[in-house]
């Protein structure tokens, strides 16, 4: 009896969060955390429950502007190296954005690994934002080349980093925006003073946060005021801002 073929994993799009717009003018794809090294196949409910919430949030506050939000669900849990696996499956999911909906600016949106894979795959045609919430990045190495930060050219990006975080270090993720910062304005970063890495003591002012970003960016609409200076203040203060308690109670457009 010939031996079957083992099935090729493909990375895919969750159903659109909430009722899709009748006519879709902005995609934010949520990006789940990973691991660092892993073949697995990721679980469905544990992998995406960190970023559903998000996800709702961002979809309903903007479905009148034609805001439709799908989870990506990777091929496998790992980043694994140079293969990149989650990046690479984030970039996929920019295509599909294009084939599905047509020339849609695209905000990526990821947590722990899935806010590397954000940062990696911001380079893509059909991405204008990239939102990276307490992103896992690998600790410096001398033997190794840097995080890359050229793709981010162009793009909006915000990071965000609870000071307490016990998983993945904020100093890294500051060392890569100062970097960015030198090519790309439009780089901030906020951070979460006594927060840990899932950010809940603070998550209603980090979901305003992530909200007045992505709508921002994707709709053209003004940004809060701590985002505009966030934006314009010279390193590093524009890149250790912190996230004020109560942050979205009264934003003023």
């Amino acid at each position: 009896m010939a031996q079957q073929a083992t099935p090729v994993r493909r990375a895919r799009l969750g159903r659109a969060l909430g009722p899709e717009p009748t006519a879709v003018s902005g995609v934010v794809l949520l990006l789940p955390g990973g691991e660092e090294t892993s073949a697995r196949r990721p679980s469905p409910m544990m992998a995406t429950a960190s970023v559903r919430a998000l996800g709702r949030r961002l979809t309903r506050a903007g479905r009148a502007e034609g805001l439709v939000g799908h989870v990506v669900h990777y091929r496998v849990r790992g980043w694994n190296g140079s293969e990149a696996h989650l990046a690479s499956d984030a970039s996929w999911a920019a295509d599909e954005v294009v084939r599905r909906y047509g020339d849609v600016p695209v905000c990526l949106a990821g947590i722990d690994m899935g806010g590397r894979a954000a940062l990696r795959a911001g380079g893509h045609p059909a991405v204008n934002s990239v939102l990276a919430l307490a992103p896992w990045l690998p600790e410096d190495d001398v033997a190794a080349p840097p995080e890359p930060v050229k793709q981010l050219a162009g793009r909006r990006v915000l990071i965000v980093h609870g000071t307490n975080d016990a998983r993945t270090d904020p100093e890294l993720s500051f060392r890569l925006a100062a970097r960015a910062k030198k090519a790309n304005r439009g780089i901030c970063r906020f951070e979460v003073h006594s927060d840990g890495h899932a950010l809940h003591q603070h998550r209603q002012e980090v979901l305003a946060l992530a909200e007045d970003f992505v709508l921002g960016s994707l709709f053209g609409r003004s940004f809060s005021r701590p985002v505009e200076d966030a934006f314009a203040a010279p390193p590093p203060l524009g890149l250790r801002m912190p996230l004020a308690a109560g942050f979205g109670q009264s934003l003023r457009r």
